[in-house]
């Protein structure tokens, strides 16, 4: 279990980071900018998990859990992302 831990941990915290840079890449005085991180962080943690099915099942390369990461947190606050009213007074 010990040697899950440190590329679980590696991973949630890339996530974590993905996540604060696609909220510096968004508009400025967004409410809740602590969302983006810890959406990040649950992003980097369930791409661990499916990367180690994937990995189990089809042998998938290590390289492949990054750009999951990247994706998963770009679907999550990108296009699958909560609703914004912008059009507030």
């Amino acid at each position: 279990m010990l040697d899950l831990l440190l590329p679980l941990s590696l991973s949630a915290a890339f996530g974590a980071f993905v996540g604060l840079l696609f909220r510096l890449t968004r508009l400025p005085g967004r409410e809740r900018p602590l969302r983006f991180p810890i959406v990040g962080l649950a992003a980097g943690i369930t791409d661990f998990f499916i990367h180690l099915v994937l990995n189990r099942v089809t042998g998938a390369p290590l390289w492949l859990l990054p750009v999951l990461v990247v994706l998963q947190v770009w679907l999550w606050l990108g296009p699958l992302g909560p609703k914004t009213d912008r059009h507030r007074d």
